[in-house]
């Protein structure tokens, strides 16, 4: 993975001051002649701009949100890597996918509000449309919305600032970042235009399907920083607890998604991951809101998910020539097993464990199951052609999900069951799993719901979020201790005979499951306050227990 590929002197000059704040003695109908486009295109390139930041970030995400989780391990580069780190719930201030999220999103949101300021001073001007001030900052509070979402869910109280001033260093209440989010996405929501089929292009639907996101995990009360602080150093949950209001709010938003129609479930499931399937060009319109990549050669930032699942094709799994380790790692065969127990004809099963691939180059059938190896998270696979496996890894060009129809259906069927309304949530919840081929339900209950976020989402990004909406962080973590791979005596009880490359392989998979059972602590509801992207302290007061 290449870390610090980033442009420095943009990064340096943007850092230097995350906000535009205003003198008290702006007058605020005076126009900067100087700051303007020159027209409705320009407006919209400028906004363009904000991309930059997100590019990066796409396959960093999952090296806090799933190796936060027992659902993933990573071996990239050496223990004192950031993914390993991360997969020990060892993470700091200090961590690259820490420092790198945190202040790309910020840059971001600075950069974003630059543009609304230059685009409301070109209207004001003369010199763009009211068309295209409308699609200019629609999209900007659109994306300034999304990252301060990221924000709040991963880091809790942030600093918000916008166009209007703010304060870069100063932590806001839970609410008063909620209440931002919901402010830009409804802005967004009114200035978009309707979904076209283009899910890279913000929608009023995707604004509306990621209100009703906001809402749910603000209805389910995220936890204050002096909630966190007391229980940082313990291995205990706190209590589960949501605010109805809020939830009411995410199935109002979901239906508004659904009911405008433009929206469906791709009728094949694998289809949804892979460059081909990008731009909905099947015919049907699953994906709603997308980032965008065209591969290293062309973006500089190809989204690195296939890479990271897939760093070595072939050489590892049976008839492979090794144990070269993946930057990250299926870490026991249990996900995939317990899975099977449960739901033996679900499609989605094997779409996203990978348990054998045949090779096309020599015909033979590569096993990914130990004690010849563990299972390939698919979904950082291209699925979308034939042999598309071999090919994405040098492309990286699979476009990053942020947003599909089917979480549309799973928040209004999650709203609904913590409303007590389950049997209205069968509808949206037998959407999918008809959709997999397994058997409906009348009254889907809560543990149902997450369950069900387990099979249609595993590995998209979700894995930590949710567990910190459900309050249950350390209780899910520490399932890996029924995982085979935690044992002392695996390899033995097994009764196989190891080659020295398998067993540090594997040695490193038990190491990692135990370290996860024994180092996540209630401090891990939030992230650390990362430094800078140059090791600056960055003046925000840090959270309870780094």
């Amino acid at each position: 993975m290449n870390k610090r590929i980033f442009l420095a002197v943009i990064a340096s000059a943007l850092l230097a001051g995350f906000s535009s704040c205003k003198e008290d003695n702006d007058d605020e109908n005076q126009i900067d002649t100087e700051n303007v486009v020159a027209d409705d295109a320009s407006a919209i390139s400028l906004v363009n701009g904000v991309y930059s930041h997100w590019q990066p970030l796409s396959s960093s995400f999952s090296f806090i949100i799933e190796l936060n989780s027992n659902k993933l391990t990573s071996f990239e580069g050496e223990e004192s890597e950031a993914g390993p780190v991360n997969s020990r719930f060892e993470q700091d201030p200090t961590t690259w996918y820490q420092v790198k999220i945190f202040n790309h999103l910020f840059l971001g949101i600075a950069q974003a509000n630059e543009a609304i300021t230059t685009v409301s001073n070109s209207l004001k001007a003369g010199k763009i449309s009211q068309q295209g001030y409308d699609a200019a900052v629609g999209k900007a509070k659109f994306l300034r919305a999304l990252a301060y979402l990221k924000l709040t869910q991963l880091w809790g109280e942030v600093p918000v600032f916008t166009e209007e001033g703010g304060s870069t260093t100063e932590r806001q209440s839970i609410d008063k970042v909620f209440e931002q989010i919901v402010s830009d996405f409804t802005a967004a929501e009114e200035l978009l235009n309707d979904y076209n089929g283009d899910p890279r292009i913000p929608s009023k639907q995707a604004a509306q399907g990621l209100l009703a996101r906001a809402y749910l995990v603000w209805g389910d009360n995220p936890l204050s920083q002096s909630e966190v602080a007391a229980i940082a150093a313990t291995q205990t949950d706190p209590a589960f607890t949501k605010t109805d209001a809020r939830l009411e709010k995410a199935v109002e938003y979901a239906n508004k998604v659904i009911s405008s129609g433009k929206l469906a479930l791709d009728p094949e499931y694998n289809k949804l991951w892979g460059r081909e399937y990008e731009s909905n060009k099947r015919g049907t319109n699953e994906h709603l809101f997308t980032i965008a990549h065209d591969g290293d050669a062309y973006d500089a930032q190809g989204n690195h998910q296939t890479h990271c699942s897939w760093t070595f094709p072939y050489q590892n799994g049976e008839n492979g020539q090794g144990y070269s380790q993946n930057h990250t790692e299926v870490p026991d065969d249990d996900l995939y097993d317990d899975w099977f127990a449960e739901q033996p004809n679900d499609k989605r099963l094997a779409e996203t464990y990978f348990t054998k691939i045949v090779n096309p180059e020599d015909g033979k059938t590569y096993n990914y199951y130990s004690p010849v190896y563990t299972p390939i998270n698919g979904k950082g696979v291209d699925q979308s052609y034939e042999n598309a496996e071999n090919l994405e890894i040098t492309y990286n060009s699979v476009d990053r999900i942020e947003i599909r129809y089917a979480e549309v259906l799973l928040i209004k069927a999650e709203a609904l069951v913590q409303l007590g309304r389950n049997s209205e949530a069968a509808e949206p919840f037998n959407q999918l799993r008809q959709r997999a081929g397994i058997e409906t339900v009348a009254a889907p209950t809560f543990d149902q719901i997450k369950r069900e976020w387990d099979y249609e989402f595993t590995y998209e990004q979700f894995s930590v979020l949710n567990s910190y909406r459900w309050k249950d962080l350390i209780s899910s973590v520490q399932k890996v201790k029924n995982y085979k791979h935690f044992a002392d005596d695996w390899k033995t009880s097994l009764g196989n005979t190891y080659t020295a490359d398998q067993e540090a392989y594997f040695t490193k998979i038990h190491n990692h499951l135990v370290a996860k059972y024994n180092n996540v602590k209630g401090r891990h509801y939030r992230q650390p306050i990362p430094t800078g992207l140059k090791g600056e302290d960055l003046g925000i007061a840090q959270n309870p227990g780094y």
